[in-house]
C-alpha cells in the first residue's frame, strides 16, 4: 500500500510511539485520529502495519494513507429508537447494546445522535455540533435508558444535576465467582492503565475519585447478578470497579473475564432518576432488561 503521504523518522525520534510521532508531525490530526488509521491498517512502517505502541528504531519510512474525514457535524439518520419518556426539555431513550452513543474516531453514523436529530430534530447545542443533546454516556455494550436535551437550558440543568450527583443511576450487571457479601462499596479511584490505554484501572493510588455500591439480587452456582449504582461517571467504572475486586462483569474480556455465549458484556443501565429541568419535580425511567440477557439468566440454571 503506497500511502498518500509519507514521513521518515530520523535518529532524534529513537524511541518514540507511532502515534506521538505522527500527532509531533501532524499535529492537525487528533492523537485518536491517528490512532483509528493505525488500527484500519492505513499507516505502514518500512511497508509493514505496525501497533500504535510501536517504538520507531529512528531509520523508518512511514506511509500514511488518510480516511475520510468525520463530518463536522452530526447528521440524521432514520434508525429504529425506542423511546421511554419524552416532554419539552428531556428525551429517554433505551440505547441497545452495540449501538454508539455519538460520533468520534472511526464511527461517522449509525450512532444515537444520528437516531435521535431524525426523530426529533433539534437537540441542545452545548455538546457541540457532533455531540447534540448528549448530557451523559453509556459505554457501546451496555444497554439501557440514557438521557438526551432537547435545549441549551435543559443541558444545563442536568449537567448540573450529573456533577452535583443528584441523578440516580442503577444498573443490573451479572459477575463472575460468588460475591460474599449481600452488599458493598468500592471507593478506590480510576484512571487510565498506563500499559493498555485502551483500558482504565483501581490499581494505581491515583486516579479520578469514584463510588460505586452493589446489592445482591441472586446468587448462581458461580455467578452473582447484583444491583449497582454509581454515584460518580467514570469511563468504565462499574466494569473497572467490580474486576478490581475480582469479580469481572461476564463477558467483559478486557476486564478478565472468560469468552461467553452472550456476545456482549452483562451490564444494563436498568433505571434513571433525575429532575425535571422545568418543574424540578423527580422522574423515573426505567428500561427492561433485554432478551438476550434475560435468556442468559435462565441458562444459569437454579438459584443458590
Amino acid at each position: 500500500m503506497a500511502g498518500d503521504w509519507w514521513l521518515q523518522s530520523s535518529p532524534a525520534d529513537r524511541g518514540k510511539r507511532l502515534d506521538q510521532f505522527l500527532h509531533e508531525r501532524n499535529p492537525q490530526y487528533s492523537r485518536a485520529r491517528l490512532q483509528d488509521w493505525i488500527g484500519q491498517g492505513r499507516v505502514l512502517v518500512n511497508g509493514s502495519p505496525e501497533k500504535r505502541s510501536f517504538l520507531l528504531k529512528g531509520a523508518e519510512r512511514i506511509d500514511v494513507a488518510p480516511a475520510e474525514l468525520a463530518p463536522l457535524r452530526a447528521t440524521p439518520e432514520d434508525l429504529p429508537l425506542n423511546v421511554l419518556y419524552e416532554d419539552a426539555d428531556v428525551i429517554a431513550i433505551n440505547k441497545p447494546a452495540g449501538m454508539v452513543v455519538h460520533t468520534g474516531a472511526g464511527q461517522h453514523s449509525g450512532t444515537l445522535v444520528n437516531a435521535v436529530l431524525h426523530r426529533f430534530g433539534q437537540l441542545s447545542s452545548v455538546g457541540g455540533e457532533l455531540r447534540p443533546g448528549i448530557v451523559h454516556r453509556l459505554d457501546r455494550f451496555t444497554s439501557g435508558v440514557i438521557l438526551v436535551a432537547r435545549n441549551d437550558a435543559a443541558h444545563r440543568h442536568l449537567a448540573g444535576q450529573f456533577a452535583s450527583r443528584q441523578v440516580e443511576k442503577i444498573y443490573l450487571a451479572l459477575v463472575h465467582g460468588n460475591v460474599k457479601n449481600d452488599e458493598g462499596h468500592m471507593t478506590t479511584p480510576i484512571s487510565r492503565d498506563p500499559v493498555r490505554r485502551i483500558r482504565m484501572t483501581a490499581r494505581l493510588s491515583r486516579g479520578r475519585q469514584a463510588f460505586t455500591s452493589y446489592h445482591v439480587l441472586k446468587r448462581f452456582e458461580g455467578f452473582t447478578f447484583l444491583e449497582v449504582k454509581i454515584g460518580t461517571g467514570r469511563t468504565h467504572q462499574i466494569r473497572v470497579h467490580l474486576a478490581s475486586i475480582g469479580h469481572p462483569v461476564v463477558g467483559d474480556k478486557l476486564y478478565g473475564a472468560p469468552a461467553s455465549a452472550l456476545g456482549r458484556y452483562f451490564l444494563h443501565a436498568r433505571q434513571i432518576t433525575f429532575s425535571s429541568p422545568s418543574s424540578g419535580g423527580r422522574i423515573t425511567v426505567a428500561a427492561p432488561l433485554p432478551r438476550d440477557l434475560d435468556n442468559y439468566l435462565g441458562t444459569l440454571g437454579a438459584r443458590l
